[in-house]
């Protein structure tokens, strides 16, 4: 089959300047700079305003951005009110959907679509999204919303809403080296979907609440619930190698393996794999034990029953980690969000003011017909009395 009809495979749609996947040898660019260098030496605020600014800041303005994030933190009372009262086995991401699309209410310059105005409403997004996932999981388990700190940061300052107790330093940059690493990862499906609602000239809260449509199915954000839901099945690492091969002999799919980009290791999940094995360590917890033998098994399977080699993505390793952090499991594809909302905002101001020839004015993709045909005049309309099925 031709790979244009499926799913748009390999077919170059736009330019960016964001991102770079090298898929054959395994390797993830953020505007120029490898993730692993991120992840060893950088913050998800300094990340954050690589991706949203094109180049790493200064202390001084580093400084001001990170500011500028801690003045946003608050939620508007009204967003709280209905998170009060909603429905208490809400999805999370359904709710965080919906509170991103009452953000317009409280924004003064909508009427305006400049680029600076679309920056500070990346701030304003980047900023409150852990607050409404922190307060609805609060409030759906009947506890007191805990109001943001003015200090700490990004990645320290959520789970202290979450919990209400002041993470551990060590737990904080685990969190923040996650948040780093799924940031950004280029024409994906909800960034796909955010540039496209952005090239109908909708605004920043339309676009992203788009793509937090998208993030939400089971193929894309959801896959580490998939994952952690697979972990929870095995229950034992002992189990692990059985429960694979009989997956795969009914013809079934391991969650959490194999990537559409890469055909090798996916470096994420490589610092995930070590990040996930420390926790599980320190909180005594079996996750990693039972997500590695997973990984082992479907490798050895695969290459001995289908001849070509299969390697972890993103969302394997991640789910054990989460869970082994205490996060509840239905908060995965949110946490998600929280750090994808950086890359998201950033697609956004690329397709609103593209440096380069503007594109078409909207996307529009062809699609090739294979529905009924009657001719070239078409089917003729027979009236509801005269048809017999």
């Amino acid at each position: 089959m031709d790979t244009r009809n499926i799913g748009l495979r390999n077919i170059e749609v736009a330019d960016t300047k964001i991102s770079s996947i090298d898929g054959e040898n395994g390797k993830l660019i953020y505007r120029g700079y490898d993730i692993l260098g991120l992840v060893n030496n950088s913050t998800f605020e300094e990340t954050a305003y690589l991706l949203l600014f094109g180049e790493l800041p200064n202390t001084e303005a580093l400084t001001n951005f990170t500011a500028r994030l801690r003045n946003a933190r608050h939620l508007p009372d009204s967003i709280i009110k209905c998170l009060q009262v909603r429905n208490r086995k809400a999805n999370p991401m359904d709710v965080l959907q919906s509170c991103v699309s009452e953000l317009p209410d409280f924004d003064s310059s909508m009427q305006s679509d400049l680029k600076e105005d679309n920056m500070e409403r990346s701030i304003v997004l980047i900023s409150k999204i852990p607050g409404i996932v922190a307060a609805w999981d609060r409030t759906r388990r009947g506890l007191e919303i805990v109001a943001p700190s003015d200090k700490g940061s990004h990645a320290s300052n959520f789970l202290y809403m979450l919990r209400g107790t002041i993470p551990k330093e060590e737990e904080s940059k685990v969190f923040d080296i996650s948040l780093i690493l799924h940031a950004e990862h280029s024409f994906n499906a909800s960034t796909f979907a955010a540039r496209e609602i952005a090239s109908t000239r909708s605004h920043m809260y339309a676009s992203i609440g788009g793509a937090l449509g998208a993030l939400s199915g089971e193929l894309h954000g959801g896959a580490n619930v998939q994952v952690m839901k697979m972990l929870l099945e095995i229950g034992d690492p002992d189990k692990a190698e059985l429960w694979v091969r009989n997956k795969l002999d009914k013809g079934g799919r391991v969650m959490g393996m194999g990537h559409a980009v890469y055909k090798t290791t996916d470096p994420r999940a490589e610092v995930l794999a070590t990040l996930s094995r420390i926790v599980s360590k320190q909180t005594g917890t079996k996750w990693f034990d039972i997500t590695e033998r997973v990984e082992k098994e479907t490798k050895r399977y695969m290459l001995e029953h289908q001849k070509h080699p299969i390697y972890p993505n993103v969302d394997l390793y991640s789910a054990s980690l989460y869970y082994s952090m205490g996060i509840p499991l239905d908060l995965n594809t949110s946490i998600f969000a929280i750090s994808r909302i950086s890359g998201w905002c950033a697609h956004v101001i690329e397709e609103k003011f593209a440096e380069a020839a503007p594109k078409p004015a909207l996307y529009r993709p062809k699609a090739l017909y294979v529905g009924r045909y009657c001719g070239p005049m078409g089917c003729e309309y027979i009236p509801i009395n005269n048809r017999t099925s």
